[in-house]
């Protein structure tokens, strides 16, 4: 078994209180696709007039709704994605440590594999409600016909954080905190080049940070361990 596995291996023993800071490279495995890689949401040949980053932004939402939802539906939403070997692997750390998931993703995996304390950074596909009358709609309610339109006439919005919106303050302070507290932070999956959210490692001042990514990331030279393979590699030789 490879020295770094081994040395994580003992790192997660020897740690009470675990954060995961996990990215979209987690739910690669789960047939949804990360955004930055060369076959990832960006990269994608989309036929449209308007970039990834441009659809997905709060003034294009505004103008252009009905655009929004057709790339949103086609592109950012799962509705059938299953928790895989790496949810699993962390939401069962819970059994005998205390565990926080601080996740960008928005596909509300972490919870369906049983991970009780997450923190969703940039929102969750399953929560959306109308802009006007603020009802409530689950992902089932609008997926299947493709719904926006509330049935007051507003717009509905997912609850996600679009490009020029501001992440909720209480997630902030919650995630900053358990990554202040925490014995050893294992970030996974995650380019580490969407701010703020990346920013938050920073506030990790021990000696147990771990980065598991396929690509390298401008944090590499800070982490004490660095794994660049495949995510279900590395949780495969951790479960042995």
């Amino acid at each position: 078994m490879d020295n770094k596995i081994l040395k994580l291996k003992q790192f997660i023993a020897d740690s009470k209180k675990i954060v995961v800071f996990s990215g979209a490279g987690i739910s690669t495995l789960s047939n949804i696709p990360d955004f930055r890689s060369s076959d990832g949401l960006y990269n994608q040949d989309t036929n449209l007039k308007f970039s990834p980053e441009e659809i997905i932004s709060h003034t294009f939402f505004n103008k252009h709704p009905q655009e929004f939802y057709k790339f949103y539906f086609e592109k950012m939403v799962y509705p059938n994605a299953l928790p895989n070997i790496a949810h699993k692997y962390f939401a069962d750390l819970e059994k005998n440590k205390t565990v926080t998931i601080v996740t960008q993703n928005i596909d509300n995996i972490h919870q369906m594999a049983g991970s009780s304390n997450v923190i969703e950074l940039h929102g969750n596909v399953n929560r959306n409600y109308c802009q006007k009358c603020h009802k409530f709609y689950s992902l089932n309610d609008i997926y299947k016909d493709r719904k926006y339109i509330c049935d007051c006439g507003g717009i509905i919005k997912p609850d996600v954080v679009l490009y020029e919106e501001s992440l909720n303050y209480n997630d902030i302070t919650r995630a900053i905190n358990a990554i202040r507290n925490c014995d050893m932070l294992i970030v996974i999956g995650t380019s580490l080049m969407v701010y703020p959210a990346a920013g938050f490692i920073n506030y990790y001042n021990k000696d147990k940070l771990i980065l598991i990514n396929r690509d390298t990331t401008p944090y590499d030279d800070k982490a004490d361990i660095v794994i660049h393979d495949d995510i279900k590699d590395v949780i495969e030789q951790l479960q042995k």
